[in-house]
């Protein structure tokens, strides 16, 4: 163990990878080093998630983990989502974590780190009272993974849905200043990165809180305008209701904005949709999403549903699968309702057993991958730009991702090849599968 330095380990989603880059910029400010393994470091931060209960419960088990390895002078610090929403009873609960800061200002890591120094056998807490998040004036809101990056717009969320307790946990949406975003985007262009996936809860609702118009849209006009070196932009995490023509014209028209739309659905039966507190809507969803196939060639549309929630009915499960088949989406992810303590679905109960949640995921993810390979099965000679994430020399083998694919959560391309992390290569598609392609190297 060396003094003054420290190790992040980043549960949870592609935000919480972000916030981690963020603290390690704040720390290494401070002087400092970042550690190569856990048992090197000073200071192991957790960056908890604690949106549902398999995320919590890994997070759990992580900090117990190093409880039990740490060794003498090591200090555990835990921040992020569970750190925030058990902020009250973290400590007691966990005595052998020295340290704990909250959602709404990463900034606090530094006096809560000069505090663990000066007294080193109490625990400390850095929960100031903030009116909303605050973002830290001069670190990059970026994580980059060999040629793709994410870059955070925003964060916080100003909805109410009724299973979700993010609002609570990260505050209502504060939107980051253009130019901040844009300082961002040329530090990943001048990085080399060849993707920048822009992530928030509500992508959509960017500009919102300023009282923007058509935010978003005007947003990926000035990074288009500002970095027209980088190849492909990704939209993650667009909400229903929130995808207007101005931003569907722009996707049509711009070749850096990728053809790919992720759009959590939640459901779609609109009685289950309301008690949800989520837009009911769904001819809205089949207009939109049939107007922007219409618009835009070669479209990948993403969506996530919840099974189980409590008024979820036989019938209610069925419009769902018959709605899956009706649209086609490329990719989909099914999680089983959990409910949580604070939300509004809270005094619903949770009526539904495990065993009918789990065998109604397992179906709806069979139906998709019966869908999927029939659509993957159209790419069978077709040639598409694959940006390589890893290769193989011995073997001759290239792993990486199209446009289809968004990074960690949908499928990859295995083709025979040479190339290294970064690079953008061609692929002529030989295989699929419901998800990964296969080809060679043109």
């Amino acid at each position: 163990m060396k003094k003054n330095t420290f190790y992040i380990l980043s549960l949870g989603c592609a935000k919480n990878l972000v916030d981690s880059n963020v603290l390690a910029q704040l720390l290494e400010e401070e002087g400092l080093t970042y550690a190569q393994s856990s048992n090197q470091a000073e200071f192991l931060l957790v960056n908890t998630c604690g949106f549902i209960h398999d995320a919590r419960q890994e997070s759990i088990d992580t900090i117990k983990e190093l409880t039990e390895k740490k060794k003498s002078g090591q200090k555990i610090i835990a921040t992020g989502c569970l750190a925030e929403r058990w902020k009250e009873s973290f400590l007691k609960s966990y005595p052998d974590v020295q340290g704990l800061i909250g959602t709404r200002n990463l900034a606090d890591i530094v006096p809560l780190i000069r505090n663990l120094k000066n007294d080193k056998d109490k625990q400390s807490t850095a929960y100031p009272a903030y009116p909303a998040l605050q973002y830290s004036e001069h670190a990059s809101y970026t994580a980059i993974q060999g040629g793709s990056s994410y870059l955070k717009i925003a964060d916080g969320c100003h909805r109410n849905c009724a299973f979700c307790a993010i609002p609570g946990i990260k505050g209502t949406l504060v939107s980051r200043d253009v130019q901040s975003i844009l300082r961002d985007a040329r530090f990943l262009r001048d990085s080399g990165v060849k993707e920048i996936n822009l992530i928030a809860q509500d992508l959509t609702s960017y500009g919102i809180d300023r009282n923007e118009k058509n935010g978003l849209a005007n947003l990926l006009k000035a990074i288009i305008a500002e970095i027209p070196e980088v190849p492909w932009l990704r939209l993650l995490y667009t909400y229903p209701g929130m995808i207007n023509d101005e931003l569907i014209n722009l996707m049509a028209e711009s070749s850096q904005i990728l053809p790919y739309l992720d759009i959590p659905l939640q459901h779609a039966d609109p009685e289950v949709l309301q008690a949800m507190r989520r837009p009911s809507d769904i001819d809205w969803v089949r207009k939109t999403i049939a107007k922007m196939r219409g618009l835009i060639p070669n479209l990948v549309v993403r969506t996530t549903f919840i099974v189980g929630f409590p008024n979820e009915t036989e019938e209610s499960f069925r419009m769902l699968k018959d709605f899956v088949t009706e649209i086609g989406f490329d990719h989909l992810g099914v999680f089983t309702y959990s409910p949580e303590i604070g939300t509004a679905a809270e005094p619903l109960g949770d009526p539904i057993p495990e065993t009918i949640k789990n065998a109604r995921r397992d179906e709806l993810m069979a139906l998709q991958a019966e869908l999927a390979q029939i659509k993957t099965s159209h790419l069978v000679g077709t040639i598409m730009d694959v940006l390589v994430e890893g290769s193989d020399p011995k073997q001759g083998i290239i792993i990486g991702r199209t446009y289809r694919d968004s990074p960690e959560i949908d499928g990859l391309v295995v083709a025979s090849g040479s190339g290294q992390p970064g690079e953008m290569v061609k692929v002529k598609i030989e295989n699929t599968g419901p998800y990964d392609l296969f080809g060679i190297q043109l």
